[in-house]
């Protein structure tokens, strides 16, 4: 599923299929007005386990019809907030294997410093508000949910 809003500022994606990051990059760098672009790519870690081993993939689903909704709202108000920008927000779903990317933010805005608070403000709001869950899926076949964390402030 992916979206290009008008003025093509925005672009959302949820794909069962590796990143394409050269897309992705030909979608937001390129103006000449934005000076600042900031990349997060957040990779499967195989984290261990003592009774079950090494985590070797993990597993997304999504809502995907109000994640992809949720997804372009988010990016859009990053545009919004950060003035003159260029925004993709990019998210696997289905199996992500250990040191593969499974989620791609990237933010091009007139100054780092903007680039630097949107992307970091974009990750955190996906991770807080768009309806992805994972679970973890480790070498022994024992699979566990993976509940998202806390915010500050807030009880989990």
């Amino acid at each position: 599923m992916q979206c290009t809003p008008s003025r093509h500022r925005v672009h959302v994606e949820l794909t069962p299929r590796p990143i394409d990051v050269p897309a992705v990059r030909a979608h937001v760098v390129g103006d000449p007005t934005l000076g600042g672009v900031c990349t997060f790519e957040g990779a499967t870690r195989n984290d261990a386990d003592a009774d079950h081993g090494e985590v070797v993939r993990l597993e997304y689903e999504a809502y995907e019809g109000m994640a992809y909704k949720q997804m372009t709202a988010l990016a859009e108000e990053a545009v919004e907030r950060w003035g003159p920008a260029r925004v993709a927000v990019v998210h696997r779903v289905g199996p992500v294997a250990a040191g593969e990317v499974s989620v791609m933010i990237m933010v091009a805005c007139g100054h780092r410093e903007e680039a630097f608070e949107a992307c970091r403000w974009l990750i955190d709001a996906v991770k807080r508000d768009v309806p992805i869950w994972k679970r973890d899926v480790y070498a022994d076949g024992f699979v566990r949910w993976v509940d998202p964390p806390a915010e500050p402030g807030r009880e989990s």
